[in-house]
């Protein structure tokens, strides 16, 4: 039987409209909660996005 892959996906989800706009991949022992400031194209200016399940 195939061993688990390390690798993860999630997506970055918008603090102040909830829109998921990035998905991403990380290794799966990396445990803490990612969190970014990227362009949310709803929002229409650079904000917060945090890791969420897909």
């Amino acid at each position: 039987m195939a061993a688990k892959s390390q690798i993860i996906e999630f997506s970055l989800k918008c603090t102040e409209c909830n829109n998921r706009n990035y998905y991403k991949k990380k290794n799966r022992n990396y445990k803490e909660k990612i969190e970014l400031k990227k362009y949310c194209p709803h929002c229409r200016k650079h904000t917060l996005h945090v890791e969420s399940k897909i």
